[in-house]
């Protein structure tokens, strides 16, 4: 069970291959228009409502564009998913009903472990971001950094009881149409989880309780096998492209966006490949390929960089394919993983996007491209990511459950 934008669904379609590898019978239970991401691997689907897309572009979601990461920025997000969270509770009901256990992401884990208690069902979750409360690192989704041990402890928990928040309207009714007696949603943090996430990028935190666990990463199952023949031709004609994609982010003004890429790559010398992606970004060229979604593991390892938001999910094909980065983040956790992509050493710095012009992008490009010891980290990262199982480890993890 997950909900949210494309990053927080694509990983458990590959997760969900491998268990049904394993011989387990798999349903992803999360938005319609998801639908097509589990096609030809083997792994049922049940829908649910809500386009994320256009919540975040209705009049309450483009509210977030305006607001910088933060506390504010975060409770604006809790106003807008407590505003919808009740018309997913039936189709989860209904789709539990028929599991002999429950796999939860942490936009749904309250809920889901909720319905999965009041079923008897074990539960497990599957986290695509450290969401538990440490000394080591401020919140991933206020942006990371660090601001001290204990502040960012207090601050980790301040971000559990804004997740509360969400979930609070609809916890109530929903234990008791199970027979539960009534009590706080916290309770779903006491059970098992992994984080699919390379121990590389973020090492398990040495005050985290046990049974919070990192597997490495769990990689999309990908539908298509090659690359769309005008993408097939793009590549051939030259040197390697960068790609420039922002993932399913919005932004207020995509042509001037899209005219400040474009003027960055020019400046650099350099192709590019942009993604359409839910920002609308859009370029014409010669040098410049503007495409809609394609595999990112087919495409990032014949690019000399990728430009991207740090998406969870974009950030780890990044790394899978061993090429250098410029971290763009826009929001949430995506400070936090361009944070630690400057760390690896496979990015010279981020630019953030409300601070992005085409000279900023320009040098930041340059670098990445131009100075050998961000490839050859990257290709050494990249190595290494591979080598992990993470979905063989949350198989495991399943058939221990089970």
């Amino acid at each position: 069970m997950t909900a949210g934008s494309r990053g927080d669904v694509a990983p458990f379609t590959g997760l969900g291959h491998a268990l049904v590898r394993a011989g387990h019978e798999v349903t992803l239970v999360t938005h319609e228009r998801f639908e097509p991401l589990v096609a030809g691997s083997g792994v049922g689907f049940h829908p649910l409502p809500v386009d994320p897309r256009a919540e975040l572009e209705s009049e309450r979601g483009r509210g977030l564009h305006h607001s910088a990461s933060g506390p504010g920025k975060l409770l604006r997000a809790v106003r807008l998913a407590r505003a919808v969270v009740g018309e997913l509770t039936d189709d989860l009901l209904a789709a539990a009903h028929s599991a002999d256990a429950l796999l939860a992401a942490a936009p749904l884990a309250p809920l889901a472990h909720t319905i999965a208690e009041g079923l008897s069902l074990p539960s497990l979750g599957l986290h695509l971001q450290p969401i538990a409360a440490t000394r080591e690192f401020a919140p991933p989704m206020l942006g990371g950094g660090s601001w001290g041990a204990l502040a960012n402890r207090l601050a980790g928990h301040g971000v559990e009881l804004a997740v509360d928040r969400v979930f609070a309207p609809v916890l109530p009714s929903v234990r008791a149409r199970l027979g539960l007696p009534a009590k706080g949603p916290r309770s779903c943090r006491r059970g098992p989880v992994l984080h699919g996430f390379s121990p590389l990028m973020v090492p398990r935190p040495r005050d985290w309780r046990p049974g919070l666990d990192i597997t490495g990463y769990w990689w999309p199952y990908d539908t298509d096998r090659q690359l769309p023949s005008v993408l097939r031709e793009f590549l051939d004609a030259g040197p390697p492209p960068v790609f420039v994609g922002l993932g399913s982010a919005t932004v207020p003004d995509p042509h001037r966006l899209s005219g400040e890429i474009v003027r960055a790559l020019r400046l650099a010398g350099l192709r590019g490949v942009i993604q359409r992606g839910w920002a609308g970004l859009a370029a014409d060229g010669d040098d410049i390929l503007t495409v809609d979604e394609v595999p990112h593991s087919l495409l990032f390892p014949e690019t000399a960089a990728v430009v991207h938001h740090c998406g969870a999910g974009t950030t780890a094909a990044g790394v899978r394919a061993g090429v250098p980065a410029v971290p763009v983040p826009i929001q949430f956790d995506e400070g936090f993983w361009a944070e630690r992509l400057v760390t690896a050493g496979v990015a010279p710095r981020t630019v953030p996007l409300r601070h992005l012009t085409a000279e900023a992008l320009a040098t930041a490009l340059t670098q990445a491209t131009g100075e050998p010891r961000y490839t050859a980290r990257a290709r050494e990262l990249g190595t290494r990511v591979r080598a992990e199982d993470g979905s063989g480890r949350a198989v495991e993890a399943v058939a221990r459950l089970a």
